[in-house]
């Protein structure tokens, strides 16, 4: 499985999805670029998501917070006091680890180390004690870096929209049960990273705040669990590579009256994809004695004032694009022509979803070398261009062609040959089946819009 992550990470920096963050000084350790496809892909998971939880619903409101916050935020939050990891130091090479994902074994509690742990990176077996180190990122607002100027970047968009509740109460004219919504940056100074862009340290939450009255919160608990998972599945996810973790009572978080991960099977083992988590009325009756606000709501039909609970779906970006990746890739031994497996050929297929590749239609004339077949294919794909996000190629064999869409998850490749210029239609060919197909170039854009939209 170590070597299936490999093979997609190579095809992720090759083919222009993901490349290590300024690569050339050697890059930073845990953060990363989205390339050309990379970029587009993650917009296409990003639109799904706001037209699915936003655009489709009656009562789920956008926002967009700033990553920079009033530090009284995290004071009020709880981050300063729980927003913590324990960390260990090799007594030997005084390289730093989180000490709960130490190789080798586990700590316990805020004990020594178990003898089974050894130093990763020089195998000793002496640490320091474990310390609690806070995850936030710190930053100075203004020309003075001193602790009345100090600041954090945000590790998670909810609190904006929890100090925002009042005026996106007033300003939409909203009653319960509603929702609130962002999609942005987030940043943690991890301890141990590893496994790609899953564990990183600038990353993209999308999230829902959802209100709701007290004694409502378990029923749409339920609702919005199910509703997470299900999002998954529409995005190309295999149910039988989807599991729900509940989190026992004596590890919730410090808000939580309930939490479940969403996890999926990643080549490195099941790891947390989601989550849904009741956090109560922790939230907006902290942020109201903080800030001295009054952040409760008042029930019309009941004529009284109350704290909504609130019900938290939450999603990390890199990580639904990571579980895509993994779901897509796909190597066939031979080459899907030959379908002869006593080749040592391998070609890539990535089976990506209609809806989050990236490029959706490949046109490719059948030779370069004639420059009216070269014309009349670059006449295609500026027809299509303004409907759907489209590709040019010319360089190489038309098989070649073939399997440079199909590593980049491309659904459908229009190819213009002689018989193109005689009889104006083209060639178009399924990525997954590889059927091709003869459709008149004027019929085009709506056989492709049919297609892609089913």
């Amino acid at each position: 499985m170590a070597d299936l992550m490999s093979k997609i990470i190579s095809l992720a920096k090759r083919r222009g999805f993901i490349f290590p963050s300024s690569e050339i000084y050697g890059g930073v350790e845990g953060i990363w670029d989205f390339g050309p496809l990379g970029a587009l892909m993650k917009e296409n998971i990003r639109k799904l998501w706001l037209k699915k939880f936003v655009l489709e619903k009656d009562d789920v409101v956008l926002i967009e917070g700033s990553i920079i916050m009033h530090p009284k935020v995290w004071e009020a939050s709880g981050h300063l006091e729980h927003f913590t990891d324990p960390l260990v130091e090799c007594k030997k090479c005084h390289l730093r680890y989180r000490a709960d994902q130490m190789a080798g074994g586990k700590f316990i509690g805020q004990g020594k180390a178990e003898k089974a742990n050894q130093c990763p990176n020089c195998g000793s077996l002496d640490f320091t004690e474990p310390k609690m180190f806070n995850l936030m990122l710190k930053t100075f607002l203004g020309p003075i870096e001193d602790k009345a100027h100090q600041t954090y970047l945000r590790p998670e968009t909810a609190q904006s929209m929890f100090t925002n509740f009042k005026n996106v109460l007033s300003s939409m004219r909203l009653k319960l049960p509603f929702g609130i919504a962002q999609i942005g940056k987030s940043f943690r100074n991890e301890i141990t990273l590893g496994d790609f862009i899953f564990r990183s340290r600038e990353f993209e939450i999308a999230e829902i705040e959802y209100f709701v009255k007290p004694g409502e919160d378990e029923k749409y608990f339920e609702i919005w669990l199910d509703r997470w998972e299900k999002f998954f599945l529409d995005l190309g996810i295999r149910k039988e590579n989807l599991r729900r973790k509940e989190h026992p009572k004596e590890k919730l978080a410090h808000y939580s009256k309930r939490t479940v991960d969403i996890e999926y099977k990643f080549p490195f083992g099941w790891q947390e994809l989601a989550g849904v988590a009741n956090r109560t009325d922790y939230d907006l009756k902290r942020h109201s004695l903080f800030s001295k606000e009054d952040l409760s709501y008042f029930d019309e039909k009941e004529k009284k004032r109350y704290y909504p609970y609130v019900i938290e779906p939450t999603v990390g970006i890199e990580r639904i694009f990571l579980a895509i990746l993994c779901e897509g890739f796909t190597e066939i031994k031979g080459g899907r022509a030959k379908a002869n497996h006593q080749t040592k050929e391998v070609e890539i297929l990535l089976k990506l979803d209609k809806k989050v590749a990236p490029i959706k239609v490949g046109v490719l004339p059948l030779v370069k070398n004639k420059s009216e077949l070269v014309e009349k294919a670059k006449e295609v794909y500026r027809m299509l261009k303004p409907h759907f996000v489209a590709q040019y190629d010319e360089v190489g064999s038309i098989g070649r062609r073939y399997r440079r869409l199909d590593e980049i998850g491309c659904p459908f490749a229009v190819t213009v040959d002689f018989e193109s210029l005689e009889k104006e239609d083209v060639t178009v060919r399924d990525r997954d089946t590889m059927a091709q197909e003869r459709v008149k170039i004027k019929e085009l854009v709506d056989f492709l819009r049919e297609k892609l939209e089913k």
